[in-house]
C-alpha cells in the first residue's frame, strides 16, 4: 500500500543501480531538501521530480499535494512523525534482541555443567540464576558499541549474509527437534482469552514490520519495476514459515512455550550450538536495524557541530543509541511483553494506520474509488484500536509483580 501510494510521486523513469547504490535514505533526504531561497513553487516540482524517496518523503510529498489547505501548510509534520516512529520501532528491535541474546548466553552458560551429549526433552525444573539476566546484557553491550562503529554498508551486508546463514541453520535444526514426537493437541484449548489476543497483536506486528524498509530496498534494487513479485514472494516465505514454526512449536511444547522457541530446546551440545548460532545471527542482524534510526538521528547532530568534531559526535551518539537499547532492556526484562509493546505502539502506526490514510491522501483527487476509501479507513481503524488495547494489555501485564528469580532465570527446564 505504501508502495502504491509512492507512484504518484516518483518520475516515470526508474533510477539506476549505480545512482541508487552510492545513496542511502539519509542522503536522499538532504538532496531533497531546498536552498532557503529557493521559491516554494520550484521546490515542490523539485520534489515531485526526485526519482526515489523514503517513508517520511513520500508522506511529507503525499500531505504537500492533499486538498486540505491546513496538512499542506503542516506537511514536514508527517516527516517528522514518520522519522520519530521509525526511530521508536527500530531502536525497540534492537532492545528486543539484546534480550533475546542474553537470555539464551544465559541458558547456554548457566547449563553448560549439566549439559550432555544426549537430547531428551526438558522437564519442569526451576533453578535459581547464578547472575541475573542484565549482567548478560552487560556483557553483550561493549561488543554492540564496537560493532555499530562500522558504517561502511557493503561490510554490514556481510554481516547481513552471516546472520542470514547462521539464522536458516539454526530455523533447520529447530524444525528438525519440534517435527518428532508431537503429541496429539487434544489437550490444547481450542481459542486462547481475549487478552493473549491482545499480546498477539502487538507480536505479529512486531514480527511482520518491516514497512521502514520497503523503500529504500526498492531504491537499491538492480530492477526496481520487480520489487513487487519479490516483496510478495519474500513474505509469503516468510508467512508459511511463521505459521509452521509458531502452530508447530504450539502443538510441540504446548503452554510451556517459552517467549524465544530456543529456550525450549534440549540441554544437549547440539541445540546448545543451536541457541549460540541464532544468537551470533541477531548479534549482526541489530546492526542493520540500528541503521535505519542512525541515518536519522546522526546527520541532524552532525548538522549541529564544527567538521572537526564530525567523528566524535557521530561516534558519540552511535554509542549512546547503544546504551539506551541496553537500559531499555535492562529496566524491562521481559522479552515477551516488549515484543508486543513495541508492535502495538509503533509498528501498529507504521504498517497499518499511516499507509491507507497516505493512499486515501494521495489519490482522492484522482476518483479514488469508495471501495478502496472504505478499505483504507477499515485498516487504519483497525490498526488503531489493535494500537490502543494492545499497548494497554502490555502495559498491564508488565506492571503486575513477576517472581524474578523464575522469569529472568530463562532456564525454567533443564
Amino acid at each position: 500500500m505504501l508502495e502504491t501510494s509512492l507512484a504518484g510521486k516518483e518520475c516515470s523513469s526508474e533510477p539506476s543501480s549505480s545512482a541508487v547504490g552510492s545513496k542511502s535514505s539519509s542522503a536522499s533526504s538532504h538532496s531533497l531538501t531546498p536552498d532557503k531561497g529557493q521559491p516554494a513553487g520550484e521546490a515542490a516540482g523539485l520534489s515531485l521530480h526526485k526519482t526515489f524517496v523514503n517513508y517520511g518523503e513520500a508522506m511529507m510529498y503525499s500531505l504537500e499535494t492533499c486538498p486540505n489547505p491546513w496538512l499542506r501548510a503542516h506537511s514536514a509534520w508527517g516527516r517528522y512523525i514518520v522519522s520519530f516512529l521509525l526511530i521508536i520501532t527500530q531502536l525497540g528491535f534492537c532492545s528486543v534482541y539484546f534480550m533475546f541474546m542474553a537470555d539464551n548466553l544465559q541458558q547456554i552458560a548457566e547449563e553448560a555443567h549439566v549439559t550432555s551429549r544426549t537430547c531428551q526433552p526438558r522437564k519442569i525444573l526451576v533453578l535459581r540464576p547464578i547472575l541475573d539476566i542484565r549482567f548478560y546484557m552487560l556483557i553483550i553491550l561493549p561488543f554492540l558499541i564496537l560493532l555499530v562503529f562500522v558504517q561502511n554498508l557493503k561490510v554490514l551486508s556481510i554481516f547481513s549474509t552471516l546472520a542470514s546463514v547462521t539464522t536458516l541453520g539454526s530455523m533447520a535444526l529447530i524444525f528438525e527437534y519440534i517435527v518428532q514426537g508431537i503429541p496429539f493437541p487434544s489437550d490444547l484449548p481450542l481459542m486462547a482469552n481475549w487478552e493473549t489476543f491482545l499480546l498477539f497483536f502487538g507480536t505479529a506486528l512486531f514480527t511482520f514490520e518491516g514497512v521502514g524498509m520497503v523503500l529504500p530496498l526498492k531504491n537499491q534494487m538492480k530492477n526496481p519495476q520487480q520489487f513487487s513479485f519479490v516483496l510478495y514472494m519474500g513474505m509469503s516465505l516468510v508467512i508459511i514459515l511463521y505459521i509452521f514454526l509458531g502452530t508447530l512449536g504450539y502443538m510441540k511444547f504446548g503452554a510451556d512455550t517459552q517467549a524465544s522457541i530456543t529456550l525450549n530446546l534440549p540441554n544437549c551440545w547440539l541445540y546448545q550450538s543451536v541457541k549460540l548460532m541464532y544468537s551470533v545471527g541477531i548479534f549482526f542482524t541489530y546492526a542493520l536495524q540500528f541503521h535505519v534510526p542512525a541515518e536519522i538521528i546522526i546527520p541532524f547532530a552532525i548538522s549541529q557541530v564544527s567538521e572537526s568534531w564530525t567523528l566524535c559526535v557521530d561516534l558519540s551518539v552511535r554509542t549512546a543509541l547503544v546504551c539506551l537499547t541496553c537500559v531499555s532492556a535492562i529496566l524491562i526484562p521481559r522479552l515477551d511483553l516488549v515484543i508486543s509493546l513495541v508492535g502495538s505502539v509503533s509498528s501498529s502506526a507504521l504498517a497499518l494506520i499511516i499507509p491507507p490514510l497516505l493512499e486515501i491522501t494521495t489519490f482522492y483527487s484522482e476518483d479514488l474509488s469508495c471501495a478502496t476509501i472504505a478499505k483504507d479507513i477499515m485498516i487504519s481503524i483497525l490498526g488503531f484500536l489493535g494500537c490502543i488495547f494492545g499497548t494497554y494489555q502490555a502495559l498491564y501485564d508488565l506492571i503486575q509483580p513477576v517472581n524474578h528469580s523464575i522469569a529472568n532465570s530463562t532456564g525454567v527446564y533443564a
